[in-house]
């Protein structure tokens, strides 16, 4: 009964984060529909699992038809990671896959969005470049300490330039947050329900294999190829290549703070926040190269004896 009665709040849960899709709230608990998906899945039998899921999504249909569509979006992800959960497979198993499935998804709805409904992401980004850069001049021209700075049209156009090459960047970490965000709170509540879940390795034994920077070298290679390059081919596999190379590196660099901050005996807290700072400052990447180049880990702790 014990087992009925949580699955059931479970659903309750499920049809709540989705009524929010109705509300300002969406903008914070659309990074939560996975997890009650996934409990729900790994908990229960499929037949168990349509029963339960389906007058939620049937309730929200009545509501609202694109929410319906976000539901079923973040439902798929929920499937495949809670798959792996049911089975006993690894955490990091559950967490790639998650990611994997989230980026594709999000490059989907890409490409639905380019060829079916016109949708010019490149011609948006750099549309948003203008007005940012409107505003800045508007702000040169309004304050006198700044009379002397001038925003050109080639500042406008390098701006974005830069925001269209962070696009791959921005949805590989997206995705991997919310598969990381899924996995730490599926995790206990599966235990709640008496289903033993793999532990994540702590994040200070996050570690990438060294031939990570030999595949960086090469990416650089590329990226210098594709830009005295016509070939729309070559340029798109530099634009992919080295952003997801990029985020494995900012991944190792996290790996090393968490590490840096446990030998220094430093509180949790520090270490999420710094690596929130990781995220949003990107060049912090380097520190994981130089952790996979060099004994840096070794160092610390030889420094600490």
């Amino acid at each position: 009964m014990k087992f009925r009665l949580a699955t059931v709040a479970w659903s309750v849960i499920y049809l709540l984060l989705l009524l929010t899709l109705l509300t300002p709230l969406k903008m914070i608990t659309v990074f939560f529909l996975i997890v009650p998906g996934a409990v729900l899945f790994s908990s229960l039998h499929f037949k168990g699992f349509l029963i339960h899921v389906i007058p939620v999504l049937l309730i929200i249909a009545f509501l609202d038809v694109y929410s319906l569509l976000l539901a079923i979006y973040f439902l798929i992800p929920s499937v495949l990671m809670g798959w792996i959960y049911k089975k006993g497979g690894p955490a990091f198993q559950a967490l790639m896959t998650g990611m994997g499935v989230i980026l594709a998804e999000l490059l989907v709805v890409l490409l639905v969005a380019t060829y079916s409904f016109g949708f010019d992401l490149s011609q948006y980004l750099r549309d948003q470049a203008a007005m940012t850069a409107n505003i800045v001049q508007q702000i040169f021209s309004a304050n006198p300490m700044f009379s002397g700075a001038l925003w050109t049209a080639e500042d406008t156009q390098k701006l974005g330039t830069m925001l269209i090459g962070k696009v791959p960047y921005v949805l590989i970490v997206t995705s991997f947050l919310l598969a990381v965000l899924t996995h730490a709170l599926v995790r206990p509540a599966l235990s709640s329900l008496d289903m033993p879940v793999h532990k994540m390795k702590p994040a200070r034994e996050w570690r990438l294999p060294r031939a990570l920077i030999w595949y960086y070298l090469l990416a650089i290679v590329i990226e210098w190829i594709a830009n005295s390059s016509d070939g729309s081919w070559i340029q798109m596999v530099s634009i992919s290549m080295l952003p997801l190379i990029h985020a494995c590196f900012t991944i190792q660099t996290i790996g090393f703070v968490y590490f840096w901050t446990h030998s220094r005996q430093m509180s949790s807290v520090i270490a999420l926040l710094l690596s929130l700072v990781v995220l949003i400052v990107q060049p912090l990447y380097i520190i994981g190269i130089i952790d996979l180049a060099f004994p840096l880990r070794e160092a610390i702790t030889r420094s600490k004896k």
